[in-house]
């Protein structure tokens, strides 16, 4: 047809073959309920299930262990893998520090944004939820965070620890690990710039003692204010010139 791209078919082929036959793996370990690190069917075996050829089968699970959907280990087979957001945090960072390259101030701040608006709503289940047992840990976490603050030394892995905590009392997995990713993809970024860990450890401190003030007084706005604080220095900061 006039107009169309050349070999636009041959292109668009091979791509679709791939995902279908992505998908029917993927199928095929749900279907027979495979755990990770359970060992999948051989190559042969697959061919012979999905019909399609060594290639084909090669390349799919190839797509899949960049997913962490399997891990292919030479010499002794695949196994179903992890399925970790491993890839959506390098491709998020990648894609951020390609935004930053060009010179868009406004790539960072767009993961702030998002995180942000996930804890700020999430913070007010948390009030209701979290027990005495939970805010002490969390209490026990910020005192740490105060020691350091005091003698000027920044506590990434602290910090990563304290919002770990604080969602426990939701009981939903998904919950801390998406929050984690956000909070590597920042710190990777962040690193990469050149930019201290923290330049005000006692502030950042300060920030998390009145969330943990405000869910012992059972306060949902204030604990949600103290939530948005927090994120207004974490912005402010990153919007700085490198």
């Amino acid at each position: 047809m006039p107009g169309q791209p050349r070999n636009s078919r041959t292109s668009e082929e091979p791509e679709s073959r791939n995902s279908r036959i992505q998908r029917q793996v993927m199928q095929l370990i749900i279907d027979r309920r495979l755990q990770v690190g359970a060992l999948l069917p051989t190559e042969a075996e697959l061919m012979d299930d999905l019909g399609v050829s060594r290639n084909s089968v090669r390349e799919a699970l190839k797509a899949l262990q960049a997913l962490d959907i399997v891990e292919i280990r030479h010499g002794y087979g695949t196994y179903v893998g992890q399925a970790s957001l491993t890839p959506l945090i390098d491709g998020l960072t990648f894609r951020t520090l390609v935004r930053h390259e060009r010179d868009d101030s406004g790539a960072l701040a767009e993961i702030l944004q998002v995180r942000e608006v996930l804890e700020e709503g999430l913070i007010r289940r948390v009030a209701a939820s979290v027990t005495e047992v939970e805010l002490d840990r969390l209490d026990a976490v910020v005192s740490r965070m105060e020691v350091a603050g005091r003698a000027g030394r920044s506590f990434p892995d602290l910090d990563r620890e304290f919002h770990e905590l604080l969602y426990a009392s939701l009981g939903n997995d998904l919950v801390p690990q998406l929050l984690a990713a956000f909070w590597t993809v920042f710190r990777r970024v962040n690193g990469a710039r050149g930019r201290p860990e923290d330049p005000s450890p006692a502030l950042t401190a300060r920030w998390h003692r009145d969330i943990v003030t405000a869910l012992r007084a059972r306060d949902v706005e204030g604990a949600q204010r103290a939530m948005t604080v927090h994120f207004q220095g974490i912005a402010t900061r990153a919007a700085a010139p490198d």
